[in-house]
């Protein structure tokens, strides 16, 4: 069209946190259409799972990704575990959930920080992060590591907690509450924050629907698909999560929805802590993987992650794959992106907290 620009973003850009690119189509100041083009850091990780025995592979998975590294170990064990048939201790399921729910409080911080930083409330982007630093805290302090926890193996977990641990988290997680509450307030209540976010990036929910999205990007559009809510795992089936919906679809939306997940996260592990069951944490034997495959899911921080694990009856998989959640949240970006300006391409890209690194693998 004859009054159409064509604006590239990426695959290096200031405002992404990873390379991908996107060929944007605009009128004066105003997006019209957009085209993505991913593929920058393709890493040939699942290839390299296959050349790997089960254990190695743990190790491999959690490398996957930095923010949601917890639970690409953590699916793929419990792939594994459905084929060999292997009961997990009821301690270490305990055990996993506050690993993850840890992971989670880090990640949903740290993106609502980036959104801060590009609204350009860098004094509340600096507040966030001085925040998830008592997190990261917690993960040093407990797992020996601020990224990847190293938390899980096949049948269990690699790490317990002492009664002096459990006192200590607990503290943490409590001192943690009343912070992030303000937090909330602040992208509710701020003009600055709703002048910038709210109304910016819509996915409505037929569209959400539609595009298959998960996690908060789906919350934040009135969708329940939280796989801890409707498929329970691990401790799950007696822990109540309370989902939070909200239904503007907009980056505001998700930001709150985030939020929201983040103290109910700490409600999680104050529950796990006080109830702790007794008992071993992982098997006391090295556990044979028969010839099967499985299909494995849970809840990550972006949504839904899904493994896929074929055996031969040796100790290296014959195929794994794993499906993440940004793979199906780029896509509306075609949806939520027309109508807005220029200006609001990183908020939205960064609305959806894309993981580029676990996505193209």
């Amino acid at each position: 069209m004859e009054n159409t620009t064509v604006v590239p973003v990426g695959p290096l850009h200031v405002a992404l946190e990873e390379p991908m690119y996107f060929k944007t189509y605009v009128e004066g100041e105003t997006i019209v259409g957009v085209d993505i083009t991913a593929g920058f850091v393709h890493r040939g990780m699942e290839d390299l799972t296959l050349k790997r025995n089960f254990y190695q592979n743990i190790t491999l998975t959690e490398r996957v990704c930095s923010l949601c590294s917890n639970n690409h170990p953590f699916t793929y064990c419990m792939a594994l575990e459905d084929i060999a048939g292997i009961e997990v201790p009821r301690r270490a399921e305990f055990l996993r959930v506050i690993a993850d729910e840890v992971k989670r409080v880090a990640s949903n911080l740290f993106n609502t920080s980036m959104i801060a930083h590009l609204v350009g409330f860098d004094s509340l982007f600096m507040h966030i992060m001085e925040i998830r630093e008592t997190v990261q805290d917690v993960k040093e302090a407990v797992y020996g590591n601020r990224m990847d926890l190293s938390a899980n193996t096949i049948g269990g977990v690699k790490y317990d907690l002492d009664s002096q641990k459990v006192k200590y988290m607990s503290s943490k997680m409590q001192s943690l509450k009343k912070p992030i509450e303000d937090i909330l307030e602040i992208f509710i209540n701020n003009k600055r924050i709703r002048g910038r976010t709210e109304g910016v990036g819509v996915l409505p929910t037929d569209e959400a629907i539609r595009y298959g999205v998960a996690g908060p990007v789906a919350r934040g559009s009135g969708i329940n698909n939280d796989v801890r809510s409707i498929a329970p795992y691990a401790a799950y089936d007696e822990i109540e999560v309370n989902v939070h919906l909200e239904s503007a679809g907009d980056v505001r939306s998700r930001s709150i929805c985030r939020l929201h997940e983040a103290l109910e996260a700490i409600n999680i592990i104050e529950y796990c802590l006080k109830a702790l069951p007794k008992g071993p944490t992982c098997l006391d034997y090295l556990p044979v993987i028969p010839a099967g495959q499985a299909v494995s899911r849970s809840e990550a921080p972006r949504g839904e992650l899904i493994y896929y694990i074929k055996t031969n009856g040796s100790d290296i998989p014959e195929r794994l794959k794993w499906r993440v959640p940004t793979y199906m949240n780029w896509e509306p970006m075609d949806v939520m992106m027309p109508g807005n300006s220029i200006a609001d391409i990183a908020l939205i890209v960064s609305s959806i907290d894309p993981c580029i690194s676990c996505t193209e693998r």
